[in-house]
């Protein structure tokens, strides 16, 4: 078991202010692998004040230099690469090599994307022709509170630190606490980088402590939170008597539209998606919509996909699925698996227990769905576990009414070989994101949602711009 850590504040790891002690549990063996601290309000106030404090200083630092620290970060990065995997499959059970090559993967593949959109990015510029004398200037936030998810603990770190700390923020990060070990790796490798005191602090806690403090601080300026929609809104309320920023990027419903033109691969391309993670993705492709001219093959390949699809301990190498992350989880996605064989959707694969030969873990049993409707609990909650709701439509129009019938508005999914369509498809759903044809989105695109799915955007551009204030200069002197 990992011994308890301390926190990372003012560019030193020190001890809580009071001792209160967390489990961190494997998932896959369900037995405790961790011990850390969680922050009191003084450990919060420590690390809102360090970065405070250190703000001034980062704002005026070149952005070069800023951009220059992110490019060392990204060379340390690359050698704590297996700490990173290891941890991450420990502690909130991603499958190894899946952590090696998607959890580790995305933090290199963020940052650079970051230092590209930094450096042909104008911090400063002219309003326009018939302003000379105007000039237009972008500057941080100040401080930005970083509250990441358990699920792609890497992916969210690099998405906010990097855009932070390019944009000249000084930040309080507090991962979650179920998987807080990566967290502390990535810490250890900002203090390595040369990061100036105080610009980036790490504080363990949970929502209800350390996250509430955080949303409520006076000298908070900004809260970028990526998790549940319940939790986005309560921090939505929390931050309002402060009038602070709040970036949200929270849960998903997706519609994985799939038109009788689909080319053959479409079907299991989209039940692998959904099983990717363990289903423990906000952008994951939940709702499968077909056709009625090709539901019935649809059905049977999907469930044929599912059947095979093997699960197993996150430390093991192979092709697998992991556990999903805590008990909690696991009893929620076994009500909801209930839920749909009592409000009469068909099981097809899967179903409620744990898989064959595993009886001690958080697994849960790839499991698919047939002839649902949009009403049913399964195609209305977020799941956030291997499940596939399959549901049957006759006409385009059909389609776009019931993808677009949800709170949710992250990704949605075209499967079409009518190019005509599938731009019309694009521009009709209601979603921050839409992927055709297993094309997935490109290197600097933005990540976020519309509706209950949030309102910030991530990555390149405009992650850059989430940290940004727009300041507006008349009378600009020519220098």
């Amino acid at each position: 078991m990992i011994e308890k850590r301390d926190f990372y504040i003012n560019g030193a790891w020190v001890a809580p202010a009071v001792s209160n002690d967390f489990q961190v549990i494997n998932p896959s063996t369900e037995e405790p692998c961790a011990v850390i601290s969680l922050g009191s309000e003084a450990d919060t106030n420590a690390a809102v004040a360090a970065a405070k404090a250190a703000l001034p200083g980062w704002m005026a630092t070149p952005v070069a230099e800023r951009i220059a620290l992110v490019e060392k970060l990204i060379e340390i990065y690359h050698t704590r690469g297996e700490d990173l995997a290891q941890a991450m499959s420990l502690e909130m059970g991603a499958p190894i090599d899946m952590s090696r090559s998607q959890q580790v993967g995305a933090g290199t593949w963020h940052l650079k994307n970051f230092i590209r959109a930094a450096k042909a990015f104008q911090f400063e510029r002219p309003l326009g022709d018939h302003a000379p004398n105007d000039r237009i200037i972008y500057e941080a936030v100040g401080v930005a509170a970083l509250i990441t998810p358990w699920n792609w603990p890497m992916n969210q770190v690099t998405l906010k630190v990097g855009a932070a700390a390019i944009a000249g923020c000084t930040m309080v990060l507090k991962p979650s606490e179920q998987s807080p070990l990566n967290a502390m790796i990535f810490a250890e490798m900002m203090d390595e980088a040369g990061f100036p005191p105080g610009v980036f602090n790490l504080v363990n806690g949970d929502g209800a402590g350390v996250g509430s403090q955080l949303s409520t601080h006076p000298d908070i300026d900004m809260v970028s939170f990526t998790g549940s929609t319940r939790a986005g809104t309560a921090i939505s309320k929390a931050a309002a008597d402060t009038l602070k920023k709040v970036h949200l990027e929270l849960g998903g419903k997706g519609a994985n539209v799939i038109f009788a033109d689909a080319d053959d691969k479409a079907v299991k391309r989209g039940v692998l998606h959904m099983m990717n993670n363990t289903g423990q993705s906000c952008n994951a492709p939940s709702r499968m919509l077909v056709q009625r001219p090709i539901y019935d093959q649809a059905v049977e390949t999907a469930a044929e996909v599912a059947s095979k699809v093997t699960v197993g301990n996150a430390l093991d190498e192979g092709r697998h699925i992991g556990p999903v992350v805590n008990e909690l989880q696991w009893s929620k996605i076994q009500d909801l698996i209930q839920k749909g064989i009592d409000e009469g959707a068909r099981l097809v694969a899967g179903g409620t227990g744990r898989p064959e030969g595993l009886n001690k873990g958080y697994y849960v049993r790839p499991t698919v769905f047939a002839d649902a409707n949009n009403q049913m609990t399964i195609a209305r909650e977020e799941i956030f576990g291997p499940v596939l709701t399959m549901i049957p439509f006759d006409t385009e129009e059909e389609a776009i009414e019931i993808a677009n019938d949800t709170p949710y508005g992250l990704t949605n999914y075209v499967q079409t070989q009518d190019a005509t369509r599938a731009n019309r498809m694009a521009r009709a759903l209601r979603s921050g994101m839409v992927e055709m044809n297993g094309q997935s989105r490109s290197a600097g695109s933005p990540f976020g949602g519309m509706k209950q799915s949030g309102n910030g955007r991530e990555g390149g551009v405009w992650g850059l711009e989430d940290f940004l204030e727009v300041k507006a200069v008349g009378g600009w002197a020519a220098e």
